[in-house]
C-alpha cells in the first residue's frame, strides 16, 4: 500500500534549488532518475543469566548497567519491545528516563545530555520491529547520480569521518559532533543483522547547505559518505548535527545497498530513507553558537506537519540519541531492509 505525501515545498532558506517532497511505500523497487518512485523498499538465544541483573520479561539483562534497549541488537530482535511499553520498562529497572527541560536550552545549561534517551527518543530506541524501514524520498540533493552530481563514482567516498570534503577540496563542515549509528537487518533471514551491506549517508551543515548543491557548498563533499556493515550490521559515520532548514524536521538521508560493489547509483539501492531527529535534543543544539539559523525554523515545524514525515509522525524513523555536547551526541536507528 502507497502512502503519498506531499510532492514539493518551500525552498531551503540557503539554496535556489526546490527541496524534497514525499511519497512512501512498505515496498521496495528502484528508484528512477527525475522521479520519485516508492521503491518495493529467530530470534537469537538470550545472553546468559547474570546473578542479581535486573529482569525485563523473565530474563535477567545481559548489561544491568545499561538501558533495556541497548541490552545488544540479540536481545532487541528477540524481545520486540513495544515502544511504549519501553518507557515504563526503563522506569521499572531504575534506569529513569529524563526530558530534557527546555531551561537546559542555553548553551551553559546544555553541556551535558545524559545517555538516557528524552521522551521522544526513546520512543525509537527499543530496536527493529522486523517490518520494512519506510521509504522516502531522496530528495533534490542526493549526490548518487540521479540528480546531477555523483559522489559514489568518486575514489574516497567509502569512509567513516564525513565531516570533511575530499579530492580537490579539504574544508570541514563545522557544528555539533554527531556520530550516526545504523544498524541494517536482513528481512529475508529472520531480521538478523546484514553484514558486508554498504550505507550512504548524507544531510545538510548547520547553515542548510547541501554539499555538490547549495551554492555556500557547491565546490564541497563534505556531509557525505559510503560505509560497510561490520558483523553486527552497523555502519557508523563521524559528522555534525544538521540544521534545521525551512519545510523539514531535521533529518539525515541514507541509501542501502547490498554491497559496496552494488553501491553505484538508484538502480541498485534496496532501501532509500530518512532518520528523523528528536525534538528536545534539536532544540539543545540549536541554542548553540553557530545554529542561530536553525532557531526561528525549528520553532515553525513539526513532525506532525513535516511532509516527509508527517504521516506517521515518523515514529518508525525516529532516531535514539545520547551523549553530551561536550563529547559529542550518538543518534541510531535500526533498519530492517527486505533483500530478497
Amino acid at each position: 500500500m502507497v502512502r503519498s505525501g506531499v510532492a514539493s515545498f518551500p525552498e531551503p532558506r540557503f539554496s535556489s534549488i526546490p527541496h524534497e517532497g514525499s511519497r512512501r511505500s512498505t515496498a521496495l523497487q528502484p528508484q528512477y532518475r527525475g522521479e520519485i518512485v516508492p521503491t518495493n523498499p529467530p530470534p537469537s538465544a538470550p545472553h546468559p543469566a547474570i546473578d542479581s541483573s535486573p529482569i525485563f520479561e523473565g530474563r535477567q539483562l545481559h548489561h544491568p548497567d545499561e538501558p533495556v534497549f541497548d541490552q545488544g541488537l540479540a536481545f532487541d530482535v528477540e524481545t520486540l519491545i513495544d515502544r511504549r511499553q519501553a518507557l515504563k520498562v526503563m522506569g521499572t529497572v531504575g534506569l529513569g528516563v529524563g526530558l530534557v527541560s527546555l531551561a537546559a536550552c542555553s548553551p551553559a545549561a546544555s553541556a551535558l545530555l545524559t545517555a538516557n534517551p528524552s521522551s521522544s527518543s526513546a520512543a525509537a530506541a527499543t530496536g527493529a520491529d522486523c517490518t520494512p524501514i519506510p521509504e522516502e524520498t531522496a530528495g533534490p540533493f542526493p549526490g548518487d547520480g540521479s540528480n546531477g552530481p555523483d559522489i559514489l563514482t568518486q575514489s574516497g567516498v567509502v569512509r567513516s569521518d564525513i565531516r570533511s570534503s575530499f579530492g580537490t577540496s579539504t574544508t570541514t563542515a563545522e557544528g555539533v559532533p554527531l556520530t550516526i549509528r545504523l544498524t541494517i537487518l536482513d528481512l529475508a533471514n529472520g531480521c538478523a543483522p546484514l553484514a558486508g551491506a554498504a550505507v550512504y549517508v548524507w544531510h545538510c551543515d548547520r547553515d542548510g547547505n547541501y554539499s555538490m548543491y547549495s551554492q555556500a557548498a557547491a565546490n564541497e563533499n563534505y556531509l557525505r559518505g559510503v560505509g560497510e556493515t561490520d558483523a553486527e550490521g552497523v555502519a557508523m559515520f563521524q559528522s555534525i548535527f544538521p540544521a534545521c532548514y525551512s519545510g523539514r524536521w531535521p533529518h539525515v538521508h541514507f541509501e542501502v545497498y547490498r554491497s559496496l560493489a552494488t553501491a553505484t547509483g538508484p538502480a541498485n539501492v534496496i532501501a532509500t530513507s530518512q532518520i528523523a531527529l528528536p525534538a528536545d535534543i534539536c532544540a539543545t543544539v540549536y541554542a548553540t553558537s553557530g545554529y542561530e539559523s536553525s532557531v526561528r525554523t525549528f520553532s515553525q515545524v513539526s513532525l506532525a506537519t513535516d511532509n516527509v514525515f508527517r504521516d506517521d509522525g515518523g515514529v518508525r524513523e525516529l532516531g535514539t540519541l545520547t551523549g553530551s555536547l561536550g563529547t559529542g551526541l550518538t543518534v541510531d536507528l535500526p533498519v530492517p531492509v527486505q533483500t530478497a
